[in-house]
C-alpha cells in the first residue's frame, strides 16, 4: 500500500508540475524581478520536497524529483545560474559533513574490509556501465572509459545508508565499513578519468571484442574507396560538418569517421558519406583505406585518442598530410613529434580572427592583415605566446596606409599595351606601380611574372600611390 500510494503520488507530483509548473514561471517571469524569481524556484523545490515526504517519500527523493521537473523547464539555464552559489554552499556542507561521519578509528581496524568493499563497489559498477554502453553500440575503448568515470559510489548512496540504519537494515560496523569504502572510491574517481583513456586504448589493444570487430567490419565493408587521394574525416562535429561540406560543393572525395551511432544514422539519411569507427583502430584506418588517403583531417576533442591516431595514421602512410585540431596551444609540440603536419589550436586561431577583424574595421588593407596572420602562423604563434607584440606606430601605419591606393581598368583592343609583357612595358620602373593580379576569362593570375603577355579584355588590379596610378593608367592607354 505504501509502495503503491508512493508511486502514484509521484506521477501526480511530476504531471501537475509540467503543467503547473511552466505556467507559475511565465507569469513569475513577466514581473521581471530576480528575488521574487529565485525564491519560487526555491519553494517550488521544498514544496515538492514536502508532498513528497507527506505521501511516504523521502525529502531526498522529492528533491530529486523537483529538480528534474525544473531542469525540463525553458528557464532551467537561468534556474542553474540563480542557484550556482547554493549549490556550491550546500555541496560543501554535504561532502565535509559526510567526511566527517567518517571513523577513522572504525577505517584502520577494518582497512582489509574496506579496500575489498572498494574494489567490489568500483569493479561491480563498471562492469554495469561497461555492459550497458557496450550495448549501445559504441567501442571497447568508449565503454572502458565511461565506465572507469562513473564507478564511484553517488551521493544518494550516502541518503538510503543512513535510512539504512534508521530501519535497522545496517548495524554502525557496516555503516561505517560502506561510508569508509564510498568515500575512498570518490577520491579515487579523478585518478581513475585520468587513466581512463589509457586503460581504454590498453584494453582495446590488446583484448579484441569480437561483436566490436565484427560490428566495425559491417559498418565499414562499403567504405573501400575505389578512388585514391581522399580526404579522410575524424569527428563530425561543427568543423568536419563544414570541411564535409566544402569538399563536397568542389567534389573531392572524402569519407567521415564518427563515434556517435546517433550522429551517423542521421547524417547517413541525408546522403552523406559517414561511418560509425573508432580511428584509433588500425582496422578501421585499414578500412578507410588510409594508406591511399591524401589528407587526414582530425576535427575531435579526444586528446588522447588524437594521438593514437596521428601516430597509427602516420606510420601506415608516410606520405599522408595530417591537420589536427585542437584546443591549445601546449599540444602542438606532441602531436607534431607524432608525426601531424599542421596543428591548428583554436584559442590561438580565434585570436586571429578577432583581431583580423578589428584591423579591417579601421580600414587596413587585407593584404597587410593577411601578411600579419601568415607571419604568426609560420612562426607557431609565437608572437601570441609572447607577452607584447614588436610595437608598431599606429600614426605612421595610417600615414602609410593613406598614400597608397589600387585601380582595376578593363584592357581595351585599341590600347597600345595589347600583346606587349609587362616586361616590355617597363611597368614597374616607368610608374612605380605594381599589376597585382590580372583576371582573364574569369581566371585570375595573381602577381603576374615580367613576360605576362596583356591581351584584349582582361582586367588589370594596380596598386601603388595615388599620383603613380594616374601614370600607370595612362602609361597602359596610351594617354600623355
Amino acid at each position: 500500500t505504501t509502495l503503491g500510494t508512493a508511486a502514484m503520488a509521484i506521477v501526480l507530483i511530476v504531471v501537475a508540475s509540467r503543467k503547473f509548473v511552466p505556467f507559475l514561471l511565465k507569469h513569475i517571469v513577466a514581473l521581471r524581478s530576480p528575488e521574487v524569481f529565485i525564491l519560487t524556484v526555491v519553494l517550488l523545490c521544498l514544496g515538492t520536497s514536502w508532498l513528497a515526504s507527506h505521501f511516504g517519500i523521502s525529502l531526498a527523493l522529492g528533491a530529486f524529483v523537483a529538480g528534474m521537473v525544473l531542469s525540463e523547464s525553458e528557464y532551467s539555464h537561468q534556474i542553474v545560474a540563480d542557484i550556482l552559489p547554493f549549490r556550491d554552499i550546500f555541496n560543501s556542507l554535504f561532502f565535509i559533513s559526510i567526511g566527517m561521519l567518517l571513523s577513522l578509528a572504525s577505517l584502520s581496524e577494518n582497512l582489509t574490509t574496506v579496500l575489498l568493499y572498494v574494489g567490489l563497489l568500483i569493479a561491480g559498477k563498471a562492469l554495469i556501465i561497461l555492459t550497458v554502453i557496450s550495448l549501445l553500440g559504441y567501442s571497447l575503448r568508449v565503454s572502458l572509459m565511461t565506465a572507469l568515470g562513473l564507478a564511484q559510489v553517488g551521493e544518494f548512496s550516502f541518503v538510503l545508508a543512513k535510512v539504512g540504519i534508521a530501519d535497522g537494515l545496517m548495524d554502525a560496523v557496516e555503516y561505517q565499513r560502506f561510508l569508509a569504502a564510498s568515500i575512498i572510491s570518490m577520491i579515487a574517481t579523478p585518478f581513475l578519468i585520468s587513466l581512463a583513456p589509457r586503460i581504454g586504448y590498453f584494453a582495446q589493444t590488446f583484448f579484441k571484442a569480437r561483436q566490436e570487430d565484427a560490428a566495425i567490419h559491417d559498418t565499414l565493408t562499403t567504405a573501400q574507396m575505389s578512388e585514391a587521394r581522399h580526404v579522410v574525416i575524424v569527428g563530425y562535429g561543427l568543423n568536419g560538418k563544414n570541411l564535409a561540406r566544402v569538399l563536397k560543393s568542389v567534389e573531392v572525395p572524402y569519407i567521415v569517421l564518427e563515434m556517435n551511432a546517433e550522429t551517423v544514422a542521421n547524417a547517413k539519411s541525408t546522403g552523406e558519406r559517414i561511418y560509425f569507427g573508432d580511428a584509433t583502430r588500425r582496422e578501421v584506418l585499414t578500412h578507410v583505406c588510409i594508406n591511399q588517403a591524401s589528407v587526414l583531417v582530425l576535427a575531435i576533442s579526444d586528446p588522447t585518442a588524437t594521438r593514437h591516431t596521428v601516430y597509427q595514421a602516420r606510420e601506415m602512410n608516410p606520405d599522408l598530410h595530417i591537420i589536427v585540431r585542437t584546443r591549445y596551444l601546449s599540444e602542438m609540440a606532441d602531436l607534431m613529434a607524432l608525426g601531424a603536419d599542421e596543428v591548428i589550436p583554436e584559442e590561438f586561431e580565434t585570436s586571429i580572427e578577432i583581431f583580423s577583424r578589428v584591423l579591417h574595421k579601421y580600414g587596413v588593407s587585407r593584404l597587410l592583415v593577411q601578411k600579419q596572420i601568415d607571419i604568426i602562423r609560420g612562426e607557431g604563434y609565437e608572437m601570441l605566446r609572447s607577452n607584447s607584440f614588436p610595437a608598431v606606430e599606429m600614426k605612421q601605419l595610417s600615414d602609410a596606409l593613406g598614400t597608397v591606393s589600387s585601380e582595376t581598368v578593363v584592357v581595351d583592343k585599341d590600347f597600345p599595351a595589347v600583346g606587349k609583357t609587362i616586361g616590355d612595358m617597363n611597368f614597374r620602373k616607368l610608374t612605380n606601380c605594381t599589376i597585382t593580379a590580372i583576371v582573364r576569362e574569369n581566371e585570375t593570375e595573381v602577381a603576374p611574372g615580367a613576360d605576362f603577355v596583356i591581351k584584349t579584355g582582361d582586367i588589370l588590379v594596380i596598386i601603388g600611390k595615388e599620383e603613380d596610378i594616374k601614370n600607370a593608367l595612362n602609361l597602359i592607354q596610351g594617354i600623355g
